[in-house]
């Protein structure tokens, strides 16, 4: 049984492209696998943050695993900054790491570009990103192409532990879901749909109210020609709506050119508004029910002991290997 780690910031509400291109996949793995899902709140502060937001970010991302169908019987759900090894290792990750690669990487490039000041944190937590994965002789890593980039710095960063030290560390693969991996902008959809994008207008949120989603899906930005068909290159509004019908229903892309075919872009707009509301409906229901409860609380307490048994034994063989701490004799 293979294992898979994946980790998401509680740095806002998730949009539906964070669960159509991962949570959705993420239930399907778990049946099969051994999963740790991790919330990487310690990743979240490498801007600043509000510290109630924080936190109330942090339990509803908890809420949201569950309430879309992660079992804490088949996976391990936990918060990052309540297992230690992981910023341990992160440091260890980091006297491996050169400054050049680490600039090199296009968040980086991206949340630093045109500020007075950037926080240090943000040019080095790939390592930390690299110390999750790591912890868990993990297989198997699910994530979006934005991410591709810092996973390639993961493989090469533990290779170069090994190579340099002894052979601690599994090389993790990457997987990209094929299907509805990449969600776009309603507003701009050249861009990637963002949970941080100023425009309000520009995402869907797991838990918007049904008006909402109605009132985004049809302002969504589309074309003059009034024809469904997919053609990302010049009708990527349309494509867009018909990446995410698909991946809400199940459907073809092909079938839903031809069930639209004769249909003008307003009744294709409601109905693609329908299938979210409705497959959305049962995971904030789920979520609300959650997230004052004390069965929250019991499920991330159990996962933080479950991964901390896990992530300590193979910090304690890197150290070993690096030569950190004292050799205890054995009575």
């Amino acid at each position: 049984m293979k294992t898979i780690f994946s980790g998401i910031q509680p740095s806002g509400s998730l949009t539906l492209g964070n669960y159509l291109g991962a949570l959705k996949h993420f239930v399907d793995l778990q049946a099969d696998h051994n999963c740790y899902f991790c919330i990487v709140d310690e990743h979240a502060i490498t801007v600043p943050q509000d510290r109630l937001k924080l936190r109330n970010n942090i339990r509803s991302l908890a809420a949201l695993y569950l309430a879309v169908g992660i079992d804490p019987n088949q996976s391990t759900l936990f918060i990052q900054s309540e297992v230690p090894a992981h910023t341990q290792l992160g440091w260890i990750m980091q006297t491996i790491s050169y400054i050049g690669e680490l600039e090199r990487m296009t968040q980086f490039k991206d949340k630093s570009s045109g500020k007075e000041t950037v926080s240090s944190a943000l040019l080095t937590y790939p390592p930390l990103m690299t110390a999750d994965i790591l912890l868990y002789n993990t297989d198997v890593v699910p994530v979006g192409e934005d991410q591709k980039q810092h996973l390639e710095l993961t493989k090469t960063l533990a290779q170069r532990f090994n190579n340099k030290y002894n052979d601690i560390f599994t090389i993790p693969e990457i997987s990209v879901p094929k299907v509805g991996a990449r969600i776009m902008s309603l507003q701009e959809p050249t861009r990637k749909m963002s949970k941080s994008d100023e425009n309000q207008k520009a995402s869907i949120f797991i838990l918007d109210e049904p008006k909402q989603i109605e009132k985004k899906i049809k302002s969504a930005v589309t074309d003059s020609e009034g024809i469904v068909r997919f053609d990302k290159e010049n009708k990527p509004g349309i494509s867009n709506l018909l990446t995410i019908h698909a991946s809400c229903t199940g459907e073809s892309i092909e079938s839903l050119e031809n069930k639209y075919e004769h249909v003008g872009y307003g009744v294709f707009k409601q109905e693609t508004a329908d299938v979210l509301i409705d497959l959305l409906a049962p995971i904030q229901k789920r979520h609300n029910e959650l997230i004052q409860s004390p069965e929250l609380d019991d499920i991330l307490d159990h996962g933080a002991d479950k991964a901390a048994v896990k992530a300590n034994k193979t910090l304690a063989k890197a150290k070993k290997a690096m030569g950190l701490g004292r050799v205890k004799k054995k009575k």
